[in-house]
């Protein structure tokens, strides 16, 4: 698994982070790995996660002839 090391981490930044960690009951590589995901997913665009996600679903194994048309049934609602 790659290392990262910060250089030069601002003290505040790493108070807040030893408490979140604390908080959290994490170490502070956990602690920082949480927020570094979570800060990427926010980071990326909605059209790029909405890509990944169709991709997921691309995958999985659906039949999808039991899926009802959705012109078919907005067609049928509006018909009520």
């Amino acid at each position: 698994m790659p290392t990262l090391q910060v250089r030069d981490l601002p003290e505040d930044v790493y108070i807040q982070l030893s408490y979140l960690a604390e908080k959290e009951n994490r170490s502070l590589a956990q602690q920082t790995i949480v927020l570094l995901k979570e800060g990427m997913v926010k980071k990326l665009g909605s059209k790029e996660r909405r890509g990944k996600l169709l991709e997921k679903i691309r995958t999985l194994d659906i039949d999808h002839s039991d899926i009802p048309d959705p012109v078919d049934l907005i067609r049928e609602d509006r018909d009520r």
